[in-house]
């Protein structure tokens, strides 16, 4: 057996549990989202229970449980006979009214970070609270922290992950009043000069680092992208994915996915960006111009659609430490547009959002070795999150074991017990090592694995 194959390649989890932070969703027993109840008047305070907080979801591979609370806001733990009885408690409940990540959200270190952004009628003249970033203790709900940001600070994004292989954060951000660069601006083909100064702004996507502590960006990526992103993951290798909103309207084939007059696969698309360059991969294709008849190449996306049209909203995706190469996105059912009752495309009646799916979500595997994207199921009450992670397998959790190369002394536990035919590698949270035919490990990768995490390779 190779080492590299014992190091590198995993199976696909038969169980996963996901948590999350709530973003939006509808009950079939009220219209409104967002739903909230009043409490009672405390310390000066309202105190509501929301449906904002961490929740979590099970996959057992073939159900997903209706995501839950956890941990749970109880009414019963603080308010009986008409009164509080414990302060605490109600006050710790009714801040989760606060944990609103609509510009995204991420979890580090055991923190949850959420950057909630203000409307033009919300924000100071100035605009220096347009983002408000606030920080959670993922395990208990505890608000650590609160501080308010200007626009210039440019925090709405499409996500935000670790990356295990640096430790640092990356994102997916949208930046406002960006300078055009001199080669679009000196170009008529372009650019209009309108007011005579030859500059101009424009908004778009870039990848960027940001720094938790002080929230500053970097960007790294060397312009903008104009795609509407609505995801960013980054998986135990240290690769970035991000999924498009959807694509153009398409007739639904016998595997329920969506495809164009050409017979071609529609909706959207998964993209991976280089990290260190902050640009897309692309592949170099052959196309024709349909009036001369010439060749050319052009560089496109590596990935093909994905059959499944979702929301410019807000989503989520993350992947499990277990397998490197599937992503799970929370998205939408469908784009929120279809045919109505005179037979015209549009945007689907908010009055039927029961029975037309305008407002389900689904949670879909992404395979990123091909693109390949599986319609895993629909989410009961059509939640959604601003992020999600693997229960236990948070990319913080692991990332200074792959940082420096070794490995942990779990997993050389692993490969020991698998030669001692103590176990079988499949038996392992899905953990699979390939092998020649035999159901053991090598003497030889074991010896190999122990120099690794001695340092002595």
């Amino acid at each position: 057996m190779a080492l590299a194959a014992a190091l590198g390649l995993c199976a696909t989890a038969q169980t996963l549990t996901l948590k999350g932070v709530y973003n939006n969703n509808r009950y079939d027993d009220h219209a409104d989202h967002n739903y909230s109840e009043y409490v009672g008047y405390l310390n000066g305070k309202a105190i509501f229970i929301v449906e904002n907080g961490i929740y979590r979801m099970d996959w057992d591979g073939e159900n997903l449980d209706t995501p839950y609370k956890e941990p749970a806001v109880n009414k019963s733990d603080f308010f009986a006979n008409g009164q509080f009885t414990d302060v605490d408690k109600a006050l710790w409940a009714t801040n989760f009214n606060l944990m609103v990540g609509n510009s995204g959200a991420v979890i580090a270190d055991g923190v949850i970070t959420t950057v909630f952004s203000r409307t033009d009628d919300q924000t100071a003249e100035d605009g220096s609270n347009r983002f408000t970033v606030r920080k959670w203790n993922a395990e208990t709900g505890d608000l650590l922290s609160s501080q308010d940001f200007p626009e210039s600070a440019c925090l709405q994004s499409s996500g935000m992950c670790v990356n295990p292989k640096d430790g640092k954060v990356y994102g997916l951000f949208y930046l406002t009043a960006q300078d055009l660069p001199e080669e679009i601006t000196s170009d008529p083909d372009f650019f209009v000069d309108t007011d005579g100064d030859a500059t101009a702004t424009d908004a778009g996507y870039c990848i960027c680092s940001v720094d938790l502590e002080t929230m500053q960006i970097t960007p790294i990526t060397p312009g903008l992208y104009y795609s509407n992103f609505v995801t960013f993951a980054i998986n135990a290798d240290g690769r970035a994915f991000a999924m498009t909103s959807g694509g153009t309207a398409g007739v639904e084939g016998e595997d329920g996915k969506l495809y164009n007059m050409y017979g071609e696969l529609t909706g959207a698309q998964l993209c991976e960006f280089d990290l260190a360059t902050g640009l897309m991969l692309q592949v170099p294709v052959e196309m024709t111009d349909p009036e001369t008849g010439e060749t050319y190449i052009e560089n496109v996306n590596k990935y093909p659609a994905s059959g499944y049209n979702s929301q410019v909203s807000r989503q989520s995706a993350c992947f499990s430490k277990a397998n490197p190469n599937i992503m799970y996105w929370n998205g939408f059912y469908n784009s929120g547009k279809g045919f109505n009752d005179y037979g015209s495309w549009g945007t689907l009646p908010d009055r039927d959002w029961k029975n037309n799916g305008k407002y389900d979500t689904s949670l879909y595997a992404v395979d990123i070795t091909t693109g390949e994207t599986t319609r895993l199921t629909n989410i009961d009450n059509r939640y959604s999150f601003s992020c999600m992670w693997a229960v236990e397998e948070e990319q913080s959790d692991y990332r200074d074991v792959n940082a420096d190369g070794k490995w942990d002394i779990a997993d050389l536990n692993i490969l020991i017990n698998i030669m001692l035919g103590h176990d079988k590698a499949e038996n392992y949270n899905g953990r699979a090592f390939i092998t020649e035919g035999d159901e053991v490990v090598d003497i030889a990768d074991v010896n190999a694995c122990i120099s690794i995490m001695l340092g002595q390779k």
